[in-house]
């Protein structure tokens, strides 16, 4: 109609805000399922950052012991690439025949010997060695254990227990050789019986001492683990 002052809405002409035709736009709350998928983001994050602060005392002192260490400086013992876990399947078992789990073993620092009931010369070299190094280390012994794992059937002579006994006590423990195997292993051309191993805290063979160890270098190796790992373990097994 001539003079009207309607218009085509597809015309593309304005509406007067006035207008009771104009259109208000509102904004829409939320689903109240974004808030929810926001808490469990949140959630999940937070639980990453604790568990990543947990975990930085480990992964922080094998980097300084692996990665950041000063030129010309070498360890003595043989570092095992990748770290071998003890198998939560490893038959243990005390003196008494009572079965022991190997996840007791966690905790701290190990030092381990492998050796027959019966403890040959060489097998008495090196529990000898396992407790003087220990007691050279100082206030940091405490974070070291003694292991003596026994893998044959024959009884440990008398003597031989009261010698690894006398003073801080060992561990002692019978266990399977063919399962044992599964997880140390010695140098090519030595046997198991040759040879200190050292487990960390978490239960990974982490080093093999070699055969006929020096004590003073072996005595070195074991300080530079303890001074890394400072603050991650604690004296006594849980």
């Amino acid at each position: 109609m001539s003079g009207s002052n309607s218009s085509d809405p597809g015309s593309g002409a304005k509406f007067d805000a006035a207008s009771p035709f104009a259109l208000t736009v509102h904004t829409l709350a939320a689903p109240a399922l974004d808030d929810a998928a926001r808490r469990t983001a949140s959630g999940r994050l937070k639980m990453l950052l604790i568990l990543l602060v947990c975990a930085a005392p480990v992964v922080a002192s094998y980097l300084a012991y692996y990665v950041f260490r000063p030129d010309g400086r070498t360890n003595y013992g043989t570092l095992i690439d990748p770290l071998r876990p003890i198998p939560a399947a490893l038959p243990l078992a005390g003196l008494d025949g009572q079965p022991v789990d190997p996840k007791t073993l966690r905790g701290q620092w190990l030092l381990v010997v492998v050796g027959g009931g019966a403890c040959d010369a060489g097998c008495e070299k090196l529990l000898w060695l396992q407790r003087q190094v220990r007691e050279a280390l100082g206030r940091e012994k405490d974070r070291l254990d003694k292991v003596w794992l026994i893998d044959d059937a024959a009884a440990p002579r008398p003597e031989t227990l009261q010698a690894v006994r006398d003073g801080d006590a060992v561990t002692v423990l019978r266990t399977d050789p063919a399962a044992l195997a599964e997880w140390l292993a010695p140098a090519p051309g030595h046997a198991l019986e040759q040879h200190l191993y050292v487990v960390d805290p978490l239960g990974m063979w982490m080093m093999r001492m070699p055969a006929d160890p020096e004590p003073a270098r072996l005595k070195r190796d074991l300080e530079r683990l303890l001074r890394a790992s400072s603050g991650w373990d604690r004296p006594g097994r849980p």
